[in-house]
């Protein structure tokens, strides 16, 4: 994952009043200095120590810090807590952040070094925010009528998990990332119906999966199947029902009149249908199907031949080509449109997901799962020159 974050330095002369009390219980809002020049040693790229001022609360009386921007309660800056934060996300473990941070002290003369736990506090801690901020942003009353979904799954402590990803199909912005209980299609209404409802959706995309499709039916949404995953199913099947009609053809039952040179001609036209999706391509495969419709499914402990199966694949594209068309004849507002491919969606699993996952053993933690993949779709997500700080700041 290539990103272009921005890390910023500590600010030792800048200080930030907050606006209320820290202490619990207490909501005052005004406040008099009470000390300066309060050392505080810090481990940071540029500065070792800082001085803090006190401040008392002209409510409650009592008194605490206000330390430089950068700066917190924390032995380490901001600075170098995003500094870790980013190396994690670049691809290195906990314990290698640890070590290159270790050999950095030795080459700056700068008290950096942090131990892995440490680390992954930070990584965690970034995570959370990620989700907090996605929530926040959601939570505007955001329009997004094109919703993209789709599974995935990883390890956790032995057990393989159920991670669904939802976008904005759009404009392939990461909406929820959730570990599901099953890929059941109940599960998958109640998981979508809340993003779903959130965002006022109207179109969902997603792979080939008869639970997607339920899912889309029941929450009256309009269903795009993704016509990447299902040309490329298609043409498997054309190609070898296409080898077994020229090398090894089925008999053709008693009540077809059908050749095996007629079954390769048909099979062209299901190719030439699939993919290039014609205005009249339900109404090809309307009259294809008649000429199969009679081929008779096998008997208990038979093979299906190869009429049975052509029967099939003619029906489930007659029966799902509104759903691979969609996108010929869905416009937005304003002009939008989309390509009929689940490719955002695979895009954030691929990015967000499983590209850091790729080189673990697993996670250890389902909320390591949530907020590390967070963290990543949402750093893939910002521009050019963003500033880390905001999700390491205390």
């Amino acid at each position: 994952m290539r990103l272009r974050v921005r890390i910023v330095p500590v600010e030792p002369g800048v200080y930030e009043l907050p606006k209320r009390c820290p202490h619990p219980n207490c909501d005052g809002k005004h406040f008099q200095k009470h000390q300066d020049h309060c050392a505080k040693a810090i481990r940071d790229p540029k500065c070792e120590a800082v001085e803090a001022q006190r401040y008392r609360c002209l409510k409650c009386g009592r008194t605490f810090r206000v330390y430089p921007k950068g700066v917190s309660q924390a032995q380490q800056s901001d600075a170098l807590r995003a500094f870790s934060v980013l190396l994690y996300v670049l691809g290195l473990s906990y314990g290698a952040v640890s070590d290159v941070l270790a050999a950095l002290q030795t080459l700056l003369d700068k008290p950096l070094f942090l131990g892995k736990t440490t680390v992954y506090r930070n990584v965690q801690a970034s995570g959370q925010k990620t989700r907090h901020l996605r929530r926040v942003w959601l939570q505007q009353g955001r329009r997004i009528r094109v919703i993209g979904a789709d599974l995935t799954r990883v390890q956790c402590k032995g057990e393989s998990l159920v991670i669904g990803v939802v976008v904005d199909d759009l404009k392939g912005i990461e909406l929820s990332i959730d570990i599901l209980d099953d890929e059941t299609a109940q599960t998958l209404v109640a998981w979508l119906r809340q993003t779903a409802g959130l965002v006022g959706a109207e179109v969902l995309v997603s792979d080939d999966a008869d639970t997607l499709k339920t899912a889309a039916d029941e929450l009256g949404l309009a269903h795009q199947v993704c016509r990447a995953h299902v040309t490329g199913n298609v043409l498997d099947k054309v190609a070898e029902l296409t080898t077994q009609a020229l090398e090894s053809p089925d008999p053709a039952p008693l009540a077809m009149r059908i050749t095996p040179q007629q079954l390769v001609a048909d099979l062209e036209m299901v190719q030439g249908l699939i993919e290039g999706h014609p205005h009249d391509g339900e109404k090809q495969l309307e009259v294809l199907y008649q000429l199969y419709c009679a081929a008779p499914a096998p008997r208990e402990g038979e093979k299906a031949t190869m009429w049975y199966r052509m029967r099939l694949l003619v029906l489930d594209l007659w029966n799902n080509w509104s759903r691979l068309t969609l996108y010929q004849r869905w416009q937005g507002p304003d002009g939008e449109r989309f390509d009929g491919t689940n490719n955002a969606c695979e895009r954030a699993i691929g990015w967000g997901v499983k590209e850091r996952y790729r080189s673990m053993r697993g996670y250890k933690r389902q909320e390591s799962v949530l907020n590390v993949s967070s963290l990543l779709g949402w750093l893939g997500q910002q521009p050019a020159g963003y500033d880390l700080n905001q999700l390491v700041a205390v």
